[in-house]
């Protein structure tokens, strides 16, 4: 085992990992700095007021949306492209588009163009995990590819533990836009001498082999069930990371925690901490038990093991709370194995489409989950409203699990 790690770490998977933290940087920085900054620009507008605070919780809630909106239509574009012209197109592409929104971020004044902003800024960080996990996918060998994909993930996600640190360190969240975008623009100079996927080369000089049509999915009953049972499996990620963990002031609040964390940037931290350990774990165990499928189980019920205590202890103390926060960071840390799933689920043809969709769908399902929120929170109230929501998500996740088909050491050289 020790021995593939080491051999894994060459070019192309240090680069699609150096490319992953400074997406998930740039990805958490808002959530970080949501309170900030929407403070700082509304405060003219509201004083020092209690419509402050809901407003600042109203818009923030807007702008995730509109970021999260931006990667579903990003994975779509960035996918097609990379089954179309490349993996490294994208790779290229994408980190030039989060980063140049990045640094226009620092200079907003309103909510208009910070909501814009963030809808573009959604759209480019929507291509690089995808492209990098194909490429990576693509150019290892079968065994070993679960360590190539655990590599980039776990190096990625540790970048929202830098954005918490730097947040922090500097207290200024334009200047910590300005960093986020500087990094990706940085990034690309190591792109340079990554070469392109054989796989992908062979395909791409097939004239009859249609690429990158995402409605094919559609086309056959076996493959969308396929592709929405991997979309589904990960969405417990994103329903704690976005209820539990981005709007813990508002939900610890509502649990009644004294003196609870008042912005996103702790908790934030302190969960990806978990993840990045967790993804460690699950991926060292997905190569011992040759599976995918089974650590995927085995994670999703640690994050509802561990969801199910936060609502019960969080209000506990503040000690408890945090304690709770990196274990849900941590049973949320199979989102390699995910990754190492979607892209093996499919053929080379579509494989980019639907390794840089599936992430970026269960990312956009935040959308749907506050949209349920806005509808079911004023009859029922937060909690009862996230835990309706989060019963709804689980049960899915379990069926989704249940019906994946195993991909461990799957031969990748083949077309739909």
């Amino acid at each position: 085992m020790l021995t593939s790690f080491k051999n894994s770490f060459n070019k192309i998977v240090i680069v699609a990992a150096l490319g992953y933290f400074v997406d998930i940087y740039d990805l958490v920085l808002f959530g970080m700095e949501r309170v900030a900054s929407l403070t700082d620009i509304l405060k003219p507008i509201y004083g020092e007021s209690d419509e402050l605070k809901k407003q600042v919780a109203s818009v923030g809630a807007d702008l995730l949306s509109y970021q999260m909106i931006g990667m579903i239509v990003g994975g779509l574009f960035w996918g097609i492209l990379g089954d179309k012209k490349g993996r490294l197109s994208v790779l290229f592409g994408s980190i030039i588009t989060y980063s140049i929104a990045n640094i226009a971020n620092g200079f907003v004044n309103d909510t208009m163009w910070y909501g814009i902003l963030r809808f573009v800024s959604g759209f480019g960080l929507a291509g690089e995990l995808g492209a990098g996990i194909t490429l990576v996918s693509e150019t290892m060998k079968k065994e070993d590819r679960g360590i190539g994909t655990t590599i980039v993930a776990s190096i990625g996600l540790f970048g929202a533990v830098v954005a918490g640190l730097t947040t922090i360190a500097i207290n200024n969240w334009r200047v910590s836009y300005f960093i986020g975008g500087g990094m990706g623009l940085l990034l690309l100079f190591m792109r340079i001498g990554v070469f392109e996927s054989g796989m992908f080369s062979e395909v791409k000089e097939d004239k009859n082999v249609k690429k990158g049509n995402f409605f094919y999915l559609f086309s056959h009953p076996k493959l969308l069930l396929k592709y929405l049972n991997i979309i589904l499996i990960a969405i417990p990620v994103w329903f704690v990371m976005y209820f539990l963990v981005q709007f813990a002031p508002e939900m610890t609040t509502a649990l009644g925690l004294q003196n609870g964390p008042t912005e996103g940037k702790i908790p934030i931290m302190v969960a990806y901490i978990g993840i990045t350990i967790g993804d460690v774990i699950s991926g060292i165990m997905s190569q011992k038990m040759q599976s995918r499928k089974k650590v995927l189980f085995i994670f999703i019920s640690l994050t509802l093991i561990f969801s199910v205590l936060y609502y019960l202890f969080a209000d506990v103390s503040v000690v408890v709370f945090y304690t709770i926060v990196f274990c849900i960071g941590f049973g949320t840390g199979y989102w390699a194995v995910f990754m190492s799933s979607a892209s093996e689920l499919f053929g080379t043809n579509i494989r980019a489409t639907v390794t840089t969709t599936a992430p970026n769908f269960v990312r956009g399902s935040v959308t749907l989950m506050t949209l349920a929120n806005v509808y079911l929170k004023p009859t029922h109230g937060l909690v009862t409203s996230s835990l309706i929501i989060g019963a709804i998500v689980f049960v899915l996740a379990y069926y989704a699990c249940y019906k994946l088909e195993e991909t461990f050491a799957k031969d990748l050289n083949y077309t739909e």
